[in-house]
C-alpha cells in the first residue's frame, strides 16, 4: 500500500469518502506480547480525534494496574480529546482460572453491556480487551458476537484482542493481526517488569 493507497478498489457503490469511514472489526490474537498494547494504542489515536472510548477488560483482575489505563484515564479526564470509560470485569489471569463460574458470569454482564452501549452508539472505539478468551472458552457465543458487530449502528469501531480468536470471529473481523513470538525473557526464566508488562 504505497501512501496509504488501497491496492484493489472494490465496485461496491461506495464513494471513496463512504469506504474510508465505514466501521471496522478489528482482531489482535496469536501468542505473542503486544496485543492489548495494540489495542491501547488505537485508543490513543481515537482520544486524539476527540473520539468517546469505551475500555472493557474481560479477563485481567480488577485488581491488576495497567499504565495505559492510568495513562487513558487522566488523558480521557483532562478535557482535550475523547472521554474514555473504563470497565473491569474479569477475575484473574486467562492462565489461572480462580473461579470459572464467577468469571463466565462477569463475561457475560460484560458483553451484555457492551451490546447496549453498541445499540446506544455510547462509544465511537470500544477495546475490547481479552475478549477472544470468552469466546474461546464457550462462555460467549461467537456466532452472536459476528451478528451484532456486523448489524451495529453508526461509525463504531471494535477492537478486540486475546488469544485463540474463533475463526469465524476472524472471518469477519475488517483487520486481522496475529502476533506471533519468537522469543520472550519469561523464556530464560525472567519474570515480568515494570513498564514493560504493566
Amino acid at each position: 500500500m504505497p501512501q496509504g493507497q488501497p491496492s484493489v478498489v472494490p465496485d461496491d457503490g461506495l464513494t471513496t469518502r463512504q469506504r474510508r469511514n465505514r466501521p471496522l472489526t478489528i482482531v489482535h490474537t496469536g501468542v505473542g506480547k503486544g496485543k492489548s498494547t495494540a489495542a491501547f494504542g488505537l485508543a490513543l489515536r481515537a482520544w486524539n480525534q476527540g473520539w468517546p472510548v469505551g475500555v472493557f477488560q474481560f479477563v485481567k483482575s480488577a485488581k491488576w494496574k495497567v499504565g495505559e489505563e492510568r495513562a487513558l484515564r487522566v488523558l480521557g479526564a483532562s478535557g482535550e480529546g475523547g472521554t474514555v470509560a473504563w470497565h473491569k470485569m474479569g477475575e484473574g489471569w486467562s492462565w489461572v482460572q480462580r473461579s470459572p463460574e464467577t468469571s463466565e458470569e462477569a463475561a457475560r454482564e460484560g458483553w451484555e453491556q457492551v451490546k447496549r452501549d453498541l445499540a446506544a452508539q455510547t462509544y465511537r472505539l470500544y477495546v475490547l480487551d481479552e475478549f477472544a478468551y470468552p469466546m474461546h472458552w464457550g462462555w460467549v457465543d461467537t456466532a452472536e458476537v459476528v451478528a451484532v458487530l456486523r448489524d451495529r449502528p453508526g461509525t463504531q469501531h471494535v477492537v478486540i484482542t486475546g488469544r485463540n480468536a474463533p475463526p469465524a470471529l476472524l472471518d469477519a473481523a475488517d483487520l486481522v493481526t496475529d502476533m506471533s513470538k519468537v522469543k520472550h525473557p519469561m523464556d530464560t526464566g525472567q519474570k515480568g517488569q515494570r513498564g514493560i508488562e504493566w
